[in-house]
């Protein structure tokens, strides 16, 4: 599987690091991260994105509209934005492409391929609503980072690792990461 990952400038950048730490190594990660994510881990956890990588994954730079993941003929298979800031919503739900995150999810809108958008915002203006609709209408998976409570989760890691859990879900990523509902 080809997986584009765009973590952009929304509070959880922590999120994006452990899903791609806990990426099964048949999951060809492709990575980008905005200007606005680079300054949000930094601010979070003190860290740069190149000390906190550990996989073996392609990361680009949000400039680089050439980049391969910019192109259908790349074959991605889906994408995620975690977190999903306010303002990579809006500008997916009108079609600006000014970097290679708007640039591959309108590719990915196009050739009809898997997209996850986690916003990490709360709570929910009517603005923000209205794009996560429009969206959700044109088959993209609005899948913010809610807890459920069924799994028992222990801690703040343990959240964690349930959220990603159902994110490996969504794009069918076979995972054992939480306790699954068995009634």
């Amino acid at each position: 599987m080809k997986l584009i990952i765009a973590v952009t400038g929304a509070s959880g950048v922590n999120l994006s690091l452990k899903f791609i730490d806990n990426l099964p190594e048949d999951v060809d990660a492709y990575i980008v991260f905005s200007k606005s994510a680079k300054l949000a881990l930094k601010l979070e956890n003190n860290k740069k994105v190149s000390q906190l990588i550990n996989k073996n994954v392609t990361i680009y730079n949000n400039n680089t509209i050439s980049a391969p993941i910019a192109s259908g003929s790349f074959g991605a298979d889906a994408m995620i934005i975690l977190p999903c800031s306010v303002n990579t919503l809006a500008k997916c739900a009108v079609g600006i492409s000014d970097s290679l995150i708007t640039r591959a999810f309108s590719v990915m809108l196009k050739e009809k391929k898997n997209i996850i958008l986690a916003p990490r915002e709360m709570p929910y203006s009517p603005i923000f609503l209205e794009n996560m609709h429009k969206l959700s209408k044109l088959n993209v998976t609005i899948a913010p980072p809610v807890l459920a409570y069924y799994s028992k989760q222990q801690n703040l890691d343990e959240m964690e690792t349930f959220l990603i859990g159902k994110w490996y879900d969504l794009l069918n990523i076979k995972n054992n990461l939480y306790k699954r509902w068995n009634g």
